[in-house]
């Protein structure tokens, strides 16, 4: 049994965000709070993004606080820029993340484990390497490793190829080239892969449920509070959350402007079924298909936290702020208003200062832990120079990022 602080789970942007808060805050790394993330290496749900995916093109990518991504060059894929960024970030703030490392369950301490059972109590966490006791969790495990498939009549008789987002691999592709392509889904990811995919297939089919929303002008930071918001009546009721992204529309950038006059972008209603060499709509219209994309967004990965009961009956985790109502123990970064970088970014400290604030109250012991006294004396690890290896140059400007 290992026993800390705090365990961050996930090393994506919401995670290595908490991280470096807890750090501020006085928590040393590896010693008062560990950092789990299960993918192979830095980078988050970024590094399995496709490869025509370049940074200049990545939507709304916010640099993570205290240090900023400088001088990467625009035409690299956004999975390496990114990727080597979060390696250096780590370094950097040696948060000493533990990877790979799959997070099986947190629950209650229970008996056996010094603190008790309970909501004053201890958190076990158990992992693919041994287990973990804390008394606060903060879950940043992001949406990636839960694809959203809809469920469709006849989808099992296509004879076909189904791709969804999370499996794309750019549009060089056999399941593309030459092909009859219909894509699904009203977000980003639908627009940009259709965009690729209608360069090299022999046709393509664009299906949403309801008409997408295409926004004028520059996202601005009064936009960005509004979309935020309305996240975020959604989790204050229980409900599941909605992406910021689904509530923001979608950007009209020349690129977009070109694919509609060139009809790329005509929007389909949703179709009724599917058959074996195609799909089909209620009044019997018909297209062929050679392989469907579904880019129909993702759901939070949360199942490990199912001992704990935190879903309300609508089927959502309630927060105040990124604490879960039902167990204070518990904080959500990057879930709901928060799933975006700078949201991320702003619940991370959030969390660490509620962490701070919960560990002061309920010390657990007469001998309060070396973290807890450097919190509450307000002190903090010495700041380093943060600096990305090979990179030089103004960041390009992205204020808010979705």
């Amino acid at each position: 049994m290992n026993d800390v602080q705090a365990v961050v789970i996930g090393a994506g942007q919401a995670g290595l965000s908490s991280a470096y808060h807890l750090r501020r805050t006085g928590f040393v790394p590896g010693e008062d709070f560990v950092v789990l993330d299960h993918s192979p290496r830095p980078g988050g749900a970024w590094q399995f993004r496709w490869p025509t995916l370049t940074y200049g093109r990545a939507h709304g990518m916010h640099a993570l606080p205290g240090m900023e991504l400088t001088g990467a060059d625009p035409e690299r894929p956004s999975s390496e820029v990114i990727g080597e960024y979060f390696a250096a970030y780590e370094r950097t703030f040696g948060l000493r993340v533990r990877r790979p490392v799959d997070v099986r369950e947190v629950r209650d301490a229970g008996e056996g484990v010094e603190g008790g059972e309970g909501e004053g109590g201890r958190l076990l966490v158990r992992t693919s390497e041994g287990d973990w006791s804390a008394r606060a969790v903060i879950n940043a495990t992001g949406t990636w490793d839960r694809p959203f498939w809809p469920r469709v009549p006849g989808q099992e008789t296509f004879r076909g190829r189904q791709l969804h987002t999370a499996q794309y691999p750019g549009p060089r592709s056999a399941a593309f080239e030459g092909k009859r392509v219909v894509v699904v889904g009203g977000g980003t990811s639908a627009v940009q892969h259709l965009m690729e995919i209608a360069e090299v297939a022999r046709g393509t089919v664009w299906v949403t449920r309801r008409p997408p929303a295409f926004r004028e002008g520059p996202f601005d930071e009064e936009r960005g509070r509004a979309a935020v918001a309305m996240v975020e009546e959604r989790v204050r009721e229980g409900l599941p959350p909605r992406s910021v992204v689904s509530v923001t529309g979608l950007p009209m950038t020349e690129q977009v402007r070109r694919a509609r006059e060139q009809g790329v972008l005509e929007r389909l209603p949703m179709f009724a079924r599917i058959t074996e060499d195609g799909v089909e709509w209620a009044d019997g219209t018909r297209a062929q298909a050679d392989t469907i994309v579904w880019a129909t967004g993702f759901r939070p990965v949360i199942d490990h936290l199912a001992p704990l009961r935190l879903r309300e009956p609508g089927g959502g985790v309630r927060l105040e702020g990124t604490r879960a109502v039902r167990d204070p123990r518990v904080h959500l970064v990057g879930y709901g208003p928060s799933a975006s970088t700078i949201g991320a970014n702003r619940a991370g400290r959030s969390a660490a200062r509620d962490i701070q604030a919960l560990l002061a109250e309920r010390p657990g012991s007469a001998e309060r832990p070396a973290a807890e006294e450097r919190a509450a004396a307000g002190e903090r690890p010495a700041a380093r120079a943060p600096a990305v290896e090979g990179t030089s140059g103004p960041r390009p400007a992205q204020p808010v990022a979705a």
